[in-house]
């Protein structure tokens, strides 16, 4: 029985370490919402030329079934790459916490009332009324999106299957702009995540460089001969 456990533990490990840490993520994030104090107003003279458009609340809802989904499928079928995809969300998730916890901040976009009555306005008001418009620099909607368009170009598995690797890439940039026809963030919180992520994916699918590889070649030498 022992044995069983390790085994699955072994097996789905980047499932149980991201659940972990979305538990941790969540409570962290609960805490920030709840707290009552001034905040920096974020905006961008380009978000006045950004017209609130409730269709987008589609693909911003999407956004939850696209990050989780796309970890759970890799790491069923392509371990490496979920690894990687996990690390890169848990640095920009928790680069969020830090700057909320040190740079209150918010915005002032959201419209006060809406031109039409449908259901995608009633929605984006569902939305509003359980989402604050504080917290939101660096957007994690955007960041966890380019991090979910990076691994499905990467791993060999989407690549198997084009049409749903070219509707991914589509759905990512749609939720990319969602965030700003929702007025759920400002240009600048879109900005600063495509920026991060940047960074992050230096760091996370960096390539080794030759004296790594040589290092790398001499251990699995010298593993193979123990083997013998």
């Amino acid at each position: 029985m022992n044995k069983r456990i390790q085994e699955l533990c072994r097996r789905y490990r980047t499932l149980i370490v991201i659940g972990i840490y979305m538990v941790v993520y969540l409570v962290a994030f609960y805490f920030l919402e709840q707290r009552h104090t001034a905040y920096h107003v974020i905006r961008s003279g380009l978000d006045s030329y950004i017209p609130f458009c409730e269709v987008f609340i589609i693909p911003y809802v999407l956004w939850f079934f696209y990050v989780s989904l796309t970890v759970i499928y890799l790491c069923l079928k392509e371990s490496d790459e979920a690894g990687k995809l996990t690390v890169f969300l848990m640095i920009g998730m928790t680069a969020f916490i830090v700057v909320s916890a040190i740079y209150p901040n918010g915005h002032r976009l959201r419209p006060q009332s809406f031109e039409r009555d449908n259901i995608f306005t009633y929605m984006v008001s569902v939305l509003y009324q359980t989402d604050t418009s504080t917290n939101i620099l660096p957007s994690i909607h955007v960041y966890n999106s380019i991090a979910v368009m990076i691994a499905v170009a990467r791993a060999k598995e989407f690549k198997k299957h084009k049409m749903i690797s070219a509707g991914m890439q589509v759905l990512g940039v749609l939720i990319i702009l969602s965030t700003m026809f929702l007025k759920q963030h400002s240009a600048v919180d879109v900005m600063l995540a495509l920026i991060l992520a940047a960074v992050v994916q230096v760091v996370v699918y960096r390539r080794p460089n030759e004296q790594e590889v040589t290092d790398r070649s001499k251990k699995d030498t010298i593993l193979e001969m123990l083997r013998w």
